[in-house]
């Protein structure tokens, strides 16, 4: 992965299929067959912290959040739905990012889509 944190999530995210990329509510937003949302990328007047958020199966926002704190949150807006929030701006392992980018997409996709994954 690369030093900027955007570059290496937007490299993730475009690695999975049918997936594009526009500006969302201001941020780099990452969509599946440019509809369903999987990814946002979080730089803003929230709070002053690097982070993205995005779709997660159920159950996993709490039990991430309470293992590590440090590393992961309850986004805003989005989190009542069950999405996690990831801190780009603390040491990351981008192998396990590219996991809960890739479950994120899984918890979205349409089922066709998300056997390609397999």
């Amino acid at each position: 992965m690369t030093d900027d944190p955007l570059e290496s999530l937007r490299r993730l995210c475009l690695a999975l299929p049918e997936t594009t990329e526009r500006l969302s509510h201001g941020e780099p937003t990452w969509f599946i067959r440019d509809r369903k949302t999987f990814v946002m990328y979080a730089d803003h007047h929230h709070d002053d912290r690097l982070a993205f958020w995005c779709a997660a199966p159920p159950g996993v926002q709490e039990a991430m959040v309470a293992e590590a704190p440090e590393r992961f949150f309850r986004p805003p807006y989005v989190g009542h739905r069950g999405w996690l929030g990831v801190y780009l701006d603390v040491p990351q392992d981008w192998a396990e990012i590219a996991e809960i980018v890739t479950e994120a997409y899984r918890a979205v996709a349409p089922k066709r889509l998300a056997a390609l994954l397999e």
